[in-house]
Protein backbone atom coordinates (compact mmCIF):
# COMPACT_ATOMS: atom_id res chain seq x y z
CA UNK A 1 0.00 0.00 0.00
CA UNK A 2 3.17 2.40 0.44
CA UNK A 3 3.27 2.94 -3.19
CA UNK A 4 -0.58 3.84 -3.42
CA UNK A 5 0.27 6.82 -0.70
CA UNK A 6 3.05 7.77 -2.53
CA UNK A 7 0.57 8.10 -5.54
CA UNK A 8 -1.44 10.55 -4.06
CA UNK A 9 1.13 12.25 -2.39
CA UNK A 10 2.28 13.07 -5.95
CA UNK A 11 -0.80 13.64 -7.69
CA UNK A 12 -1.13 16.17 -4.74
CA UNK A 13 1.98 18.01 -5.51
CA UNK A 14 1.97 17.87 -8.84
CA UNK A 15 -1.66 19.30 -9.03
CA UNK A 16 -0.19 22.12 -7.09
CA UNK A 17 3.03 22.35 -9.28
CA UNK A 18 1.18 22.19 -12.41
CA UNK A 19 0.47 25.73 -12.71
CA UNK A 20 3.85 27.17 -11.59
CA UNK A 21 5.67 24.93 -14.64
CA UNK A 22 3.09 26.84 -17.08
CA UNK A 23 4.18 30.03 -15.99
CA UNK A 24 7.58 30.09 -16.58
CA UNK A 25 8.67 32.81 -18.58
CA UNK A 26 9.84 32.57 -22.33
CA UNK A 27 12.66 33.67 -23.89
CA UNK A 28 12.73 37.56 -24.88
CA UNK A 29 12.74 36.78 -28.18
CA UNK A 30 9.74 34.72 -28.05
CA UNK A 31 7.80 36.97 -26.05
CA UNK A 32 8.57 39.42 -28.96
CA UNK A 33 7.15 37.15 -31.49
CA UNK A 34 4.18 36.21 -28.32
CA UNK A 35 3.37 40.00 -28.71
CA UNK A 36 2.66 40.09 -31.98
CA UNK A 37 0.92 36.60 -32.57
CA UNK A 38 -1.38 37.12 -29.62
CA UNK A 39 -1.81 40.77 -28.97
CA UNK A 40 -5.36 39.98 -26.91
CA UNK A 41 -3.58 37.24 -24.43
CA UNK A 42 -0.55 39.10 -23.96
CA UNK A 43 0.14 42.66 -20.78
CA UNK A 44 1.09 45.55 -22.77
CA UNK A 45 4.74 46.72 -21.82
CA UNK A 46 3.71 49.44 -20.58
CA UNK A 47 1.44 47.62 -18.38
CA UNK A 48 4.08 45.21 -17.55
CA UNK A 49 6.86 48.64 -16.53
CA UNK A 50 4.30 49.76 -14.53
CA UNK A 51 3.24 46.99 -12.34
CA UNK A 52 7.08 45.61 -12.17
CA UNK A 53 8.41 49.08 -11.15
CA UNK A 54 8.85 50.65 -7.80
CA UNK A 55 9.27 49.34 -4.53
CA UNK A 56 5.57 48.17 -4.54
CA UNK A 57 6.28 45.91 -7.43
CA UNK A 58 4.16 43.12 -7.96
CA UNK A 59 7.19 40.99 -8.06
CA UNK A 60 9.23 41.86 -4.90
CA UNK A 61 10.09 38.22 -4.29
CA UNK A 62 13.01 36.26 -5.62
CA UNK A 63 11.31 33.11 -6.18
CA UNK A 64 9.64 34.88 -9.16
CA UNK A 65 11.99 37.41 -10.70
CA UNK A 66 12.18 35.59 -14.01
CA UNK A 67 9.12 34.56 -14.25
CA UNK A 68 6.03 36.68 -16.12
CA UNK A 69 2.47 37.13 -15.19
CA UNK A 70 0.75 34.23 -16.77
CA UNK A 71 -3.23 35.19 -15.78
CA UNK A 72 -4.51 33.93 -19.15
CA UNK A 73 -8.31 34.34 -18.25
CA UNK A 74 -10.93 32.67 -20.78
CA UNK A 75 -13.82 35.01 -21.43
CA UNK A 76 -17.18 34.50 -23.40
CA UNK A 77 -18.25 37.04 -26.08
CA UNK A 78 -19.56 38.91 -23.07
CA UNK A 79 -16.90 39.62 -21.65
CA UNK A 80 -17.53 36.99 -18.58
CA UNK A 81 -15.43 35.16 -16.90
CA UNK A 82 -14.91 30.95 -18.00
CA UNK A 83 -14.49 29.53 -15.21
CA UNK A 84 -11.32 26.47 -15.95
CA UNK A 85 -7.54 25.64 -15.47
CA UNK A 86 -6.20 28.32 -16.55
CA UNK A 87 -8.69 30.57 -13.86
CA UNK A 88 -6.65 28.46 -10.88
CA UNK A 89 -3.14 28.36 -12.23
CA UNK A 90 -3.19 32.14 -12.40
CA UNK A 91 -4.83 32.44 -8.52
CA UNK A 92 -1.86 29.47 -7.68
CA UNK A 93 0.62 31.93 -9.00
CA UNK A 94 0.15 34.68 -7.10
CA UNK A 95 -0.71 31.97 -4.03
CA UNK A 96 3.12 30.66 -4.18
CA UNK A 97 4.25 34.08 -3.35
CA UNK A 98 3.44 33.79 0.34
CA UNK A 99 6.02 33.35 2.88
CA UNK A 100 8.08 35.93 0.83
CA UNK A 101 5.13 38.32 1.18
CA UNK A 102 2.19 38.89 3.32
CA UNK A 103 -1.15 37.59 2.32
CA UNK A 104 -2.60 41.19 2.72
CA UNK A 105 0.50 42.07 0.27
CA UNK A 106 -0.54 39.08 -2.25
CA UNK A 107 -4.31 39.85 -2.11
CA UNK A 108 -3.86 43.48 -3.28
CA UNK A 109 -1.47 42.86 -5.85
CA UNK A 110 -3.85 40.50 -7.20
CA UNK A 111 -6.33 43.10 -7.70
CA UNK A 112 -4.08 45.56 -8.93
CA UNK A 113 -3.35 43.14 -11.84
CA UNK A 114 -6.65 42.32 -12.47
CA UNK A 115 -8.15 45.99 -12.41
CA UNK A 116 -5.68 47.05 -15.06
CA UNK A 117 -6.40 44.21 -17.31
CA UNK A 118 -9.83 43.28 -17.16
CA UNK A 119 -13.23 45.09 -17.37
CA UNK A 120 -16.50 44.66 -15.96
CA UNK A 121 -18.41 42.33 -16.00
CA UNK A 122 -15.41 39.86 -15.87
CA UNK A 123 -13.40 42.26 -13.43
CA UNK A 124 -15.82 41.76 -10.17
CA UNK A 125 -16.93 37.94 -11.30
CA UNK A 126 -12.76 37.11 -10.99
CA UNK A 127 -12.15 39.39 -7.94
CA UNK A 128 -15.31 37.48 -6.42
CA UNK A 129 -14.07 34.30 -7.28
CA UNK A 130 -10.78 35.01 -6.19
CA UNK A 131 -11.61 36.25 -2.63
CA UNK A 132 -13.54 33.26 -2.32
CA UNK A 133 -10.37 30.59 -3.58
CA UNK A 134 -8.59 32.53 -0.67
CA UNK A 135 -11.22 31.61 1.85
CA UNK A 136 -11.27 27.87 0.57
CA UNK A 137 -7.52 27.51 0.67
CA UNK A 138 -7.48 28.89 4.54
CA UNK A 139 -10.48 26.65 4.99
CA UNK A 140 -8.03 23.21 4.00
CA UNK A 141 -6.45 23.56 7.33
CA UNK A 142 -10.17 22.54 9.05
CA UNK A 143 -9.94 19.15 7.40
CA UNK A 144 -8.55 16.62 9.93
CA UNK A 145 -7.53 13.23 8.94
CA UNK A 146 -10.46 10.71 10.14
CA UNK A 147 -10.94 8.89 13.36
CA UNK A 148 -10.54 5.13 13.50
CA UNK A 149 -9.24 4.50 10.01
CA UNK A 150 -5.35 3.06 9.73
CA UNK A 151 -3.51 4.90 6.90
CA UNK A 152 -2.98 1.35 5.24
CA UNK A 153 -6.65 1.33 4.58
CA UNK A 154 -7.84 2.92 1.32
CA UNK A 155 -11.01 4.20 3.21
CA UNK A 156 -8.83 6.75 5.11
CA UNK A 157 -7.56 8.74 1.77
CA UNK A 158 -11.30 8.58 0.38
CA UNK A 159 -12.61 10.13 3.62
CA UNK A 160 -10.03 12.86 3.07
CA UNK A 161 -10.78 13.53 -0.73
CA UNK A 162 -14.42 13.24 0.69
CA UNK A 163 -13.77 16.24 3.29
CA UNK A 164 -12.42 18.28 0.59
CA UNK A 165 -15.21 17.93 -1.46
CA UNK A 166 -17.26 19.05 0.60
CA UNK A 167 -15.27 22.16 1.58
CA UNK A 168 -15.22 22.82 -2.13
CA UNK A 169 -19.41 23.07 -2.01
CA UNK A 170 -18.79 25.58 0.86
CA UNK A 171 -17.55 28.31 -1.53
CA UNK A 172 -18.00 27.38 -5.22
CA UNK A 173 -21.09 26.32 -7.33
CA UNK A 174 -20.44 23.18 -8.76
CA UNK A 175 -19.71 24.68 -12.78
CA UNK A 176 -16.89 26.66 -10.31
CA UNK A 177 -15.70 23.43 -9.06
CA UNK A 178 -15.41 21.70 -11.88
CA UNK A 179 -13.74 24.12 -13.88
CA UNK A 180 -11.06 24.66 -10.80
CA UNK A 181 -10.46 20.82 -10.00
CA UNK A 182 -11.96 18.95 -12.39
CA UNK A 183 -8.70 17.67 -13.86
CA UNK A 184 -7.39 16.98 -10.80
CA UNK A 185 -10.36 15.20 -9.96
CA UNK A 186 -10.37 12.80 -12.57
CA UNK A 187 -7.09 11.42 -11.14
CA UNK A 188 -7.66 11.38 -7.75
CA UNK A 189 -10.91 9.50 -8.24
CA UNK A 190 -9.19 6.90 -10.71
CA UNK A 191 -6.49 6.97 -8.12
CA UNK A 192 -8.50 6.24 -4.76
CA UNK A 193 -10.52 3.19 -7.13
CA UNK A 194 -7.74 1.46 -8.35
CA UNK A 195 -6.30 1.42 -4.27
CA UNK A 196 -10.12 0.09 -3.43
CA UNK A 197 -9.70 -2.53 -6.17
CA UNK A 198 -6.66 -3.38 -5.09
CA UNK A 199 -7.51 -3.86 -1.47
CA UNK A 200 -10.59 -6.18 -2.07
CA UNK A 201 -10.32 -9.32 -0.25
CA UNK A 202 -13.49 -10.37 -2.13
CA UNK A 203 -11.82 -10.15 -5.54
CA UNK A 204 -9.59 -12.66 -6.99
CA UNK A 205 -6.73 -11.10 -8.85
CA UNK A 206 -7.98 -12.18 -12.39
CA UNK A 207 -11.33 -10.01 -11.01
CA UNK A 208 -8.80 -6.97 -10.04
CA UNK A 209 -7.38 -7.10 -13.02
CA UNK A 210 -10.83 -6.90 -15.29
CA UNK A 211 -11.89 -3.94 -13.08
CA UNK A 212 -8.26 -2.24 -13.16
CA UNK A 213 -8.76 -2.07 -16.84
CA UNK A 214 -11.96 -0.76 -16.96
CA UNK A 215 -11.04 2.18 -14.58
CA UNK A 216 -8.25 2.62 -17.08
CA UNK A 217 -10.40 2.33 -19.84
CA UNK A 218 -12.86 5.00 -18.39
CA UNK A 219 -9.67 7.75 -18.43
CA UNK A 220 -9.50 10.56 -20.52
CA UNK A 221 -6.80 9.65 -23.86
CA UNK A 222 -4.32 11.83 -22.69
CA UNK A 223 -4.23 10.13 -19.09
CA UNK A 224 -3.82 6.93 -20.58
CA UNK A 225 -0.81 8.42 -22.42
CA UNK A 226 0.94 9.13 -19.16
CA UNK A 227 -0.22 6.51 -16.76
CA UNK A 228 -0.39 3.71 -18.95
CA UNK A 229 2.93 2.01 -18.74
CA UNK A 230 3.43 3.22 -15.25
CA UNK A 231 -0.47 2.00 -13.67
CA UNK A 232 0.04 -1.41 -16.11
CA UNK A 233 3.38 -2.44 -14.73
CA UNK A 234 2.73 -1.83 -11.46
CA UNK A 235 -0.49 -3.58 -11.50
CA UNK A 236 0.92 -6.37 -12.93
CA UNK A 237 3.44 -6.58 -10.19
CA UNK A 238 1.71 -6.42 -7.64
CA UNK A 239 -0.95 -8.65 -8.48
CA UNK A 240 1.54 -11.05 -9.83
CA UNK A 241 3.26 -11.14 -6.16
CA UNK A 242 -0.27 -11.71 -4.78
CA UNK A 243 -0.90 -15.07 -6.36
CA UNK A 244 2.63 -16.32 -5.52
CA UNK A 245 2.22 -15.02 -2.11
CA UNK A 246 -1.01 -17.33 -1.77
CA UNK A 247 0.73 -20.17 -3.92
CA UNK A 248 -1.43 -19.62 -6.99
CA UNK A 249 -0.91 -21.30 -10.31
CA UNK A 250 0.95 -20.23 -13.69
CA UNK A 251 -2.63 -20.42 -15.03
CA UNK A 252 -3.69 -18.09 -12.46
CA UNK A 253 -0.90 -15.65 -13.41
CA UNK A 254 -2.09 -15.97 -17.09
CA UNK A 255 -6.02 -15.65 -16.59
CA UNK A 256 -4.81 -12.29 -14.54
CA UNK A 257 -2.57 -11.08 -17.31
CA UNK A 258 -5.13 -11.59 -19.78
CA UNK A 259 -7.84 -9.50 -17.80
CA UNK A 260 -5.61 -6.54 -17.00
CA UNK A 261 -3.34 -5.86 -20.56
CA UNK A 262 -4.67 -8.72 -23.15
CA UNK A 263 -3.73 -11.87 -25.27
CA UNK A 264 -0.85 -10.31 -27.48
CA UNK A 265 1.08 -8.88 -24.18
CA UNK A 266 0.22 -11.69 -22.07
CA UNK A 267 1.92 -13.69 -24.94
CA UNK A 268 4.82 -11.26 -24.66
CA UNK A 269 5.14 -11.56 -20.46
CA UNK A 270 5.23 -15.25 -21.04
CA UNK A 271 7.94 -15.24 -23.76
CA UNK A 272 9.86 -12.70 -20.88
CA UNK A 273 9.21 -15.58 -18.09
CA UNK A 274 10.40 -18.66 -20.39
CA UNK A 275 13.59 -16.59 -20.96
CA UNK A 276 14.03 -15.34 -17.52
CA UNK A 277 13.90 -19.28 -16.47
CA UNK A 278 16.46 -20.06 -19.37
CA UNK A 279 18.57 -17.44 -17.77
CA UNK A 280 18.03 -18.86 -14.23
CA UNK A 281 18.79 -22.64 -15.09
CA UNK A 282 21.64 -21.08 -16.85
CA UNK A 283 23.19 -19.37 -13.84
CA UNK A 284 22.34 -21.52 -12.00
CA UNK A 285 24.59 -24.73 -13.96
CA UNK A 286 27.05 -22.20 -14.57
CA UNK A 287 27.89 -21.40 -11.00
CA UNK A 288 27.73 -24.79 -9.41
CA UNK A 289 30.11 -26.20 -12.38
CA UNK A 290 32.22 -23.20 -11.36
CA UNK A 291 32.17 -23.70 -7.65
CA UNK A 292 33.68 -27.45 -8.81
CA UNK A 293 36.44 -26.06 -10.39
CA UNK A 294 37.61 -23.54 -7.46
CA UNK A 295 37.70 -26.62 -5.57
CA UNK A 296 39.32 -28.81 -7.00
CA UNK A 297 43.55 -29.30 -6.92
CA UNK A 298 44.08 -27.04 -10.30
CA UNK A 299 46.70 -24.35 -9.75
CA UNK A 300 45.07 -20.69 -9.79
CA UNK A 301 46.18 -19.91 -13.69
CA UNK A 302 44.50 -23.33 -14.52
CA UNK A 303 41.30 -22.26 -12.95
CA UNK A 304 40.91 -19.27 -14.46
CA UNK A 305 41.10 -20.51 -17.78
CA UNK A 306 38.33 -23.39 -16.87
CA UNK A 307 36.40 -20.74 -15.81
CA UNK A 308 36.89 -18.43 -18.65
CA UNK A 309 35.86 -21.76 -20.79
CA UNK A 310 33.10 -22.42 -18.84
CA UNK A 311 31.58 -19.31 -18.80
CA UNK A 312 32.07 -19.30 -22.81
CA UNK A 313 30.49 -22.88 -23.03
CA UNK A 314 27.52 -21.10 -21.12
CA UNK A 315 27.04 -17.49 -22.11
CA UNK A 316 27.46 -16.31 -26.05
CA UNK A 317 26.13 -12.56 -25.82
CA UNK A 318 28.74 -10.19 -24.32
CA UNK A 319 26.24 -8.72 -22.30
CA UNK A 320 25.09 -11.89 -20.60
CA UNK A 321 28.85 -11.85 -19.98
CA UNK A 322 29.14 -9.20 -18.24
CA UNK A 323 25.57 -9.50 -16.35
CA UNK A 324 27.14 -13.08 -14.88
CA UNK A 325 30.36 -11.33 -13.37
CA UNK A 326 27.71 -9.60 -10.83
CA UNK A 327 26.18 -13.09 -9.87
CA UNK A 328 29.83 -14.02 -9.36
CA UNK A 329 29.98 -11.39 -7.01
CA UNK A 330 27.12 -12.30 -5.62
CA UNK A 331 27.50 -15.63 -5.76
CA UNK A 332 31.01 -15.72 -3.53
CA UNK A 333 29.88 -13.91 -1.21
CA UNK A 334 27.18 -15.65 -0.51
CA UNK A 335 24.32 -13.35 -0.85
CA UNK A 336 20.92 -13.57 -2.92
CA UNK A 337 21.21 -13.78 -6.76
CA UNK A 338 19.58 -10.98 -8.03
CA UNK A 339 17.29 -12.87 -10.23
CA UNK A 340 14.49 -10.73 -11.81
CA UNK A 341 10.91 -11.81 -10.45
Amino acid sequence: MQKYKIWIIIAIILACLVGLIMWLAPSKDQRAQDADLSPESSIEQSQLAALNSGSDSIFPSRSQQDTEINCQMQLDAGNRLIVNELTRNCFEYFITQYGEKSLEKIQKDFKTYISQNHKEPALSQIIDLWTRYIDYRKSLGEITAPAGLNQEDPAYYRSIYNSTQSLRKRFFSNYEIEGLFGTEDTYHEYTLDRMAVLDDKNLTEAQKAEKLKALFDALPEDWKENLEQINKLDDLRKLTADIKARGGSSEDIRQMRLKLVGPEATQRLENLDSERVQWKNSVNQYLSERDQIVKSTMSDSAKQQAIQQLRNQHFNKPEDKLRIETFEQVHDQGGKLPFAD
